[in-house]
């Protein structure tokens, strides 16, 4: 009998050691198959309707739907890019005119307040952390695009053989089959807003900010209306990080009114939106609570980079989530459905 449980720790440790190095070579393409992941739960539905009702072709459909994918996700992230690459590599050309760009600023700056000032040492680190981040976010670039094909190619063998998958899941799972299913719920739940929830918030206050950019006078508004609506991510204070600035910039080279303009129509009218949304689209998609989604963003974002967006939300959740299911595992209480 002793023998029998050496040769099962045995196993279990080359189980975890062999998980342990896959994981470690292929850390890098976990952004890909989290977003496999994250299409094949958006899509699971409409899919086994058309392939198991409707009787369509698993291949072709598979194919499909990974098309549409592709003109709904990917064309919208290549205009991104096709926008924000220009600006990064003329920045990285005229680096040596940020300093005189914000000397000129501190100057304007100081006329206004004298203890707004900025020092020649804050002006060169500024500009360092700023031109030592492009290389970095270009080969972040990169390895999304590598991913990106890594997902769609996982993503129609995760939809052909879906139903394989998730028996073979079901399996491997030491849970009951009812907290199975809250597992599964608070998932589908979970991703489906953030992979919804995020890119149309992000959208529509890009969008509110671009106009008020362009109204007031904004040098590059389609850019910084971009910049916006990335930032947007971040809970309370994430459009403020952009528009912010920008008001202080039009305030300090004496643009008094469109300063004061741009500062009640991004507070009014971009931040505005976010609150409008959260309490009608996203709340019926399964709103996260602001603090999930901060808290998630951090964790997520430095283990699973761009797809931290989703996948780091999901950790918190999920941490709340097995915290019910061992009581009711453990405890013989039913876990609360979502």
């Amino acid at each position: 009998m002793r023998n029998d449980s050496v040769k099962q720790y045995l196993m279990i440790a080359v189980i975890l050691l062999l998980i342990y190095i896959i994981g470690w070579q292929l850390y890098i393409f976990f952004p890909g198959l989290l977003g496999a992941v994250t299409l094949y739960i958006i899509m699971r539905q409409p899919y086994f309707h058309l392939t198991i009702i409707k009787n369509w072709k698993k291949g072709r459909t598979a194919l499909l739907f990974i098309l549409v994918s592709i003109i709904v996700f990917v064309l919208p992230l290549i205009g991104l890019i096709d926008i924000l690459l220009p600006k990064f590599n003329a920045l990285i050309e005229n680096s040596n005119t940020i300093p005189a760009t914000l000397k000129s600023l501190s100057v304007k700056l100081q006329t206004i307040s004298p203890q707004l000032r900025i020092n020649q040492e804050q002006i060169i680190g500024v500009v360092q952390k700023l031109t030592s981040s492009i290389p970095g976010i270009l080969n972040a670039t990169a390895n999304m695009l590598t991913n990106t094909v890594l997902a769609f190619f996982i993503l129609y063998y995760m939809l052909v053989d879906g139903r394989k998958m998730e028996q073979a899941i079901h399996k491997f799972l030491p849970l009951k089959p009812e907290n199975i299913d809250n597992v599964w719920e608070a998932t589908r739940t979970m991703v489906i807003s953030n992979a919804i929830g995020i890119p149309v918030l992000a959208a529509s206050q890009g969008i509110a900010a671009m106009l008020g950019y362009f109204i007031f006078g904004i040098e590059d508004y389609v850019l910084w209306g971009v910049i916006t609506g990335i930032v947007s991510v971040v809970p309370l204070v994430g459009c403020m990080l952009v528009w912010g600035p920008l008001c202080v910039y039009l305030f300090a080279i004496g643009h008094t009114g469109a300063a004061i303009g741009l500062l009640i129509y991004s507070f009014v009218i971009t931040g505005g939106i976010d609150n409008v949304l959260r309490f009608t689209i996203l709340k019926k998609i399964g709103d996260v609570h602001p603090i999930i989604t901060a808290l998630g963003i951090i964790v997520g974002l430095p283990l699973f980079g761009f797809m931290g967006f989703i996948f780091g939300p999901l950790i918190i959740s999920y941490l709340l989530l097995l915290m019910d299911v061992y009581k009711a595992e453990f405890s013989g209480a039913s876990s609360p459905k979502e």
